[in-house]
């Protein structure tokens, strides 16, 4: 093993602890959170070491690595594609063929396209949510939600499981937390309002630089990339 690979490796399992002592802070077990690791910026072949140690659940934020990843590691069969990127409707079809999870559905539009292309099979996805309202990023607005989950079951061949938001490029950990504290409250005053836990389960926030935060506030599912591949401690 190379010294690269051992870096990888250890940069995981301390990635790993560093989610179950945040988990444990805020009551909660670490078995509630799914790490993802990005690997957008690293060859499947950096990829191999966090497979050695258990990693199992990868996100990529352009399709075209995606499916070119997934061909690569295709001897891995128990591996699950995320794809966290803005997703277009004309990736859609091959896209499904591969990811286990949509963390980036942001319209009407790509619902109806992930619905069709998915068929026969059930397309697991997250509705992106615009948590802190800045221009440059997508996602529905949070009052769009619940007229979403209204009409989910005019999709036959989707499933949805959750809300995904990133946090604001600038204010720091404060206003990180508080925008993942909105997309909390958002996911349980929707549940309190129609009672659908099986689409609200899952919240998909926090990355390198605040994934502690997130689970704090909630996560169920961080991303994390560079903490990942950094040459000093993650």
């Amino acid at each position: 093993m190379t010294t690269d690979e051992q870096r990888i490796g250890d940069n995981y399992r301390r990635i790993v602890g560093r989610v179950a002592e945040a988990a444990e802070r805020c009551g909660r077990s670490a078995d509630e959170v799914t790490v993802v690791a990005v690997t957008k910026y690293v060859t499947s072949d950096l990829m191999r070491p966090l497979l050695a140690v258990g990693c199992r659940d990868f996100g990529e934020s352009r399709p075209q690595q995606l499916w070119q990843k997934a061909a690569e590691l295709a001897e891995f069969d128990d591996i699950r594609w995320h794809m966290i990127g803005h997703l277009q409707r004309n990736k859609v079809a091959r896209t499904v063929t591969h990811a286990g999870l949509i963390h980036s559905v942001d319209s009407d539009r790509l619902l109806a396209a992930i619905d069709t292309a998915a068929a026969p099979e059930v397309q697991d996805v997250l509705l992106e949510v615009n948590v802190s309202g800045e221009a440059a990023k997508h996602g529905y607005q949070a009052a769009e939600i619940a007229g979403v989950l209204a009409g989910r079951q005019e999709h036959g061949h989707l499933r949805i499981v959750g809300l995904m938001g990133m946090a604001a490029l600038v204010g720091g950990a404060a206003a990180a937390r508080a925008n993942f504290r909105a997309l909390r409250e958002l996911r349980d005053s929707l549940v309190e309002e129609t009672g659908l836990t099986d689409c609200l389960q899952h919240l998909s926030m926090g990355m390198s630089g605040d994934y502690a935060i997130a689970i704090e506030e909630g996560a169920t599912i961080v991303r994390v990339g560079s903490a990942l591949f950094a040459v000093d401690d993650a």
